[in-house]
C-alpha cells in the first residue's frame, strides 16, 4: 500500500486519534495544532507558573474507545484513574444525600444503592425505581425526543430526586440544563453506564494531568513513526487541487497532502471549509463550563474526593462539583477543582469574584471555616465547551463528498453529546474511511 502524506488540522483528542490510526496504518500524517500544547478542550496550561487542566474531566467505564486508544499509546489506564463506583454525595449542608453503587454485577448494583441511599424518602426511592425499571424496558431508547425535563415528569420523578440526582446527572453528562437536553441523548449515555455491566457506570478521575492522560503520549507515538506534530502552527485556508490539498499556514507556506482530516471546533471547520464546501458545517450553539481551582494548605481534605454540591445561583452559591485534587495526585496536595456548568457559568460572576464565591459556598457546605481563605485562585472558562445537546439536533457525520476529506469532532453524529469518548470515536471513524479510500 501507497505511504499517503495526510494533514490533519487540529491537535485535539480527535485529531490525536485519527493520527495514531493513520500512522499505525502506514500513512505519514502532520498534525497542525494551533495551540502551544495538544489535547483542544481537553489539555493542560500553563497559568502563573501552575500546571493546571483547562477543565475537570470524569470518564466512564463505559469509554471503551478512549481507554483502549490510551493503552495503544503507552498510558497505563489501571494506574492513569481513580475508578470509583457511580456516586453521588453532598456535604451534610447540601441535604446530605448520600447514593452510591455497590460493587454487586448489574442491575443489583443498582438495586443495592438504592435501598441504602441516604437522604432519600421512601417516595424518591420508588420514583427512581420505577424510572430504571421502565427505562430497561423501553431499552433505553427514545423514538420521538423530548426534553431531559419532559422525560423525568413523564415518569413523576420527585422534586427532591430531579434536584439531587437527575439534574446534577444531565448537567455533569450533557453539560446543558434538562429542560433544553435531549432525552434521547441521556438515555444513551444511561443505557451504556446503568443499563450495561456494572464496571461500565464507574467514574474514572484522571489522577494524571490532561496532557499526560493522551495528548503528549499520542503525539510521541506518532513522532515515534515517522510523522510530525506541529504546535502553535494555524492553518489559514485549504485548497483542492490536482495534486492533492494544499495548505496555507499564518507564514504564508503552502504544503500539498493526499488527505486531510479536519479535527477543530464545528465553527473552526466551518470557517475552513467555506470555500470548499460552504455551508457543510452548520452553526451550533454552545454551553461554557468553568473550572475554579483553589489552593489550600497542606493536608487540607475533604471527605471524599469528589462531592456534588447544591447549587443556588441566587444566593451565591455557583459550584456544581467539587474534586478535591490531593487525593488524586499527591502533587496537588490541597489544591481543589469546582466545576461550574451550563447556565451558571454564563451568569457566574468572574475572576477573583467567583473564586470567592465558591470558596465561601465550600465554607459553608462543608462546615470548615478555612475553606474561605485559600492561598490561591484560579477561575479558567471555556466559553465553548460543548455544544448544546437538545432534542433531534442534527450532527453532520466524518464524511464528506471528497473521498481524501473527513471531518472528526465530539459534535459530529454520534450516540453521545461532547465527551472525550465522543471525539475519539469521531477521530477513529474519520481515519478508518481515509485508510479504507487509499487501500482501495
Amino acid at each position: 500500500m501507497k505511504r499517503n502524506a495526510i494533514a490533519i488540522i487540529g491537535g485535539g483528542w480527535a485529531g490525536l486519534t485519527a493520527a495514531v490510526e493513520l500512522v499505525d496504518a502506514g500513512h505519514t500524517v502532520t498534525v497542525f495544532e494551533a495551540a502551544r500544547m495538544p489535547g483542544g478542550r481537553a489539555r493542560t496550561v500553563n497559568i502563573n507558573q501552575h500546571a493546571l487542566d483547562n477543565g475537570q474531566h470524569i470518564l466512564l467505564g463505559a469509554y471503551n474507545q478512549t481507554l483502549q486508544q490510551m493503552e495503544k499509546v503507552g498510558v497505563d489506564t489501571q494506574q492513569a484513574f481513580l475508578r470509583l463506583p457511580l456516586q453521588m454525595r453532598y456535604p451534610p449542608a447540601d441535604d446530605g444525600m448520600d447514593f452510591i453503587t455497590s460493587r454487586l454485577p448489574a442491575p443489583l448494583h443498582l438495586l443495592t444503592a438504592l435501598l441504602r441511599a441516604q437522604g432519600l424518602t421512601r417516595a424518591d426511592k420508588l420514583a427512581l425505581a420505577r424510572f430504571t425499571t421502565s427505562a430497561r424496558w423501553m431499552d433505553w431508547q427514545l423514538h420521538d425526543d423530548c426534553t431531559v425535563l419532559t422525560l423525568l415528569q413523564r415518569f413523576d420523578q420527585t422534586e427532591r430526586l430531579f434536584r439531587l440526582l437527575w439534574r446534577p446527572l444531565c448537567i455533569a453528562a450533557l453539560n446543558t440544563p434538562p429542560a433544553q437536553a435531549s432525552a434521547r441523548i441521556f438515555l444513551n449515555v444511561l443505557r451504556d453506564s446503568l443499563g450495561a455491566r456494572r464496571s461500565h457506570s464507574d467514574m474514572l478521575l484522571p489522577r494524571l494531568d490532561l496532557g499526560a492522560l493522551f495528548p503528549i503520549p499520542a503525539a510521541e507515538y506518532v513522532q515515534r513513526h515517522g510523522s510530525e506534530v506541529l504546535p502553535g502552527t494555524t492553518i489559514r485556508n485549504i485548497i483542492r487541487t490536482e495534486q492533492g490539498w494544499s495548505l496555507t499556514t499564518a507564514t504564508q507556506s503552502h504544503r500539498l497532502f493526499d488527505g486531510l482530516v479536519i479535527a477543530t471546533s464545528a465553527s473552526s471547520a466551518r470557517t475552513l471549509l467555506l470555500v470548499t464546501l460552504p455551508d457543510h458545517v452548520s452553526d451550533m450553539q454552545h454551553e461554557p463550563i468553568a473550572t475554579c481551582y483553589l489552593q489550600y494548605a497542606p493536608g487540607t481534605r475533604l471527605p471524599h474526593v469528589m462531592h456534588a454540591l447544591l447549587d443556588m445561583p441566587a444566593q451565591g452559591r455557583w459550584g456544581q462539583f467539587v474534586f478535591d485534587r490531593g487525593q488524586l495526585d499527591t502533587t496537588q496536595d490541597g489544591l481543589l477543582a469546582v466545576v461550574v456548568s451550563t447556565a451558571n457559568a454564563t451568569d457566574a460572576p468572574a475572576g477573583n469574584e467567583l473564586a470567592q464565591a465558591i470558596a465561601n459556598q465550600l465554607a459553608t457546605s462543608f462546615a470548615m471555616p478555612t475553606l474561605a481563605t485559600p492561598l490561591w485562585s484560579q477561575v479558567i472558562t471555556e466559553k465553548r465547551a460543548t455544544f448544546s445537546c437538545t432534542p433531534d439536533l442534527q450532527r453532520i457525520k466524518e464524511e464528506t463528498v471528497f473521498p481524501d476529506l473527513t471531518l472528526a469532532g465530539d459534535y459530529l453524529q454520534g450516540p453521545y453529546p461532547a465527551t472525550i469518548e465522543s471525539a475519539v470515536r469521531s477521530g477513529h471513524h474519520a481515519a478508518s474511511l481515509l485508510i479504507k479510500h487509499f487501500s482501495a
